[in-house]
């Protein structure tokens, strides 16, 4: 069989490749200079207020001076719990989905119910941790109760990319174990986990961005308006940074006064938020050049 070349269809399809490029690499383009638009307005607006006062200091006179160390602490505190809860039970969900469950209408149902509990709103969690574990478990406005609405809320993140993680992985890798003897688990815990774990640092990654920044949920289940000073238990009540910068640019006593404050808040937010992706980002080349070494 006979190919012949049509110069003609050829310089057609290099146009129309070249074409779908430059519109995806300037689509590309264009969400990075957003993304840099927005970093620059923060930056220039909050750099300002940054010292080592803003960052140690109690907030005073209505959050109009003073610091934000209780609104970072309270944050770190938040997003460590909340990952406590979520990441165990969704790792553990997403082995249990790819490895153990036969399929058939129960996993469809549980992988469906994992995806409409993404797209939950926000605040219908709040609605539901301030009903659930601040009033019928009787935690109260607390640690506790924002942090496992939290994890509600990053769970099903955890879950579909554990799933995914582990789905990439060659089925060559369960047979070999297998055959060598290893039981169903074994070879789940010492093959299959270790290479899927950089992968489902993904996950977690991307549920530390979305939890660090909601504001709803914990607006009805931990979150104070002005208390300068530190928690001593999971029961306490703590200020946290989102709701702290919409209190001050929405509804504080002296917007204006503190207008300044707010861009700071909004810089430190952004800083934990770039300062905790990089150490997931650094944890998962750590695990990922330990599997290839192995």
């Amino acid at each position: 069989m006979e190919f012949t070349s049509n110069p003609k269809l050829n310089r057609s399809k290099r146009r129309s490749e070249s074409f779908a490029f430059n519109v995806f690499r300037g689509l590309s383009l264009l969400v990075v200079a957003i993304l840099v638009v927005i970093l620059a307005f923060i930056i220039i607006n909050g750099i300002s207020v940054i010292s080592w006062d803003f960052l140690t200091e109690m907030p005073k006179e209505g959050m109009t001076k003073g610091g934000i160390f209780p609104a970072i602490v309270g944050t770190l505190l938040l997003v460590a719990g909340s990952l406590l809860f979520a990441c165990p039970i969704g790792i553990l969900s997403g082995i249990y989905i790819n490895e153990y469950a036969k399929d058939g209408w129960l996993k469809r149902f549980i992988k469906l119910m994992t995806n409409n509990l993404a797209g939950v709103p926000s605040i219908v969690f709040g609605l539901f941790g301030m009903a659930l574990f601040v009033n019928k478990f009787g935690f109260g406005d607390s640690i506790l109760a924002g942090s496992l609405t939290l994890g509600l809320l990053a769970l099903p993140v955890v879950i579909r990319t554990t799933e995914e993680a582990l789905k990439a992985i060659d089925n060559s890798f369960r047979i070999g174990s297998l055959a060598l003897g290893a039981t169903k688990w074994q070879t789940t815990y010492k093959v299959v986990l270790p290479i899927a774990f950089p992968n489902i640092i993904t996950g977690i990654i991307l549920s530390i961005g979305r939890v660090s920044g909601e504001t709803a949920p914990i607006l009805f289940t931990v979150a104070a308006y002005f208390l300068p000073k530190l928690p001593t238990s999971i029961f306490d009540q703590v200020m946290a940074l989102p709701y702290h910068l919409y209190v001050i640019s929405t509804s504080g006593t002296n917007i204006e006064a503190s207008r300044a404050m707010a861009y700071g808040t909004a810089f430190i937010l952004i800083l934990i938020v770039l300062i905790a992706n990089l150490l997931a980002n650094w944890l998962r080349g750590y695990f990922g050049r330990k599997v290839k070494m192995n």
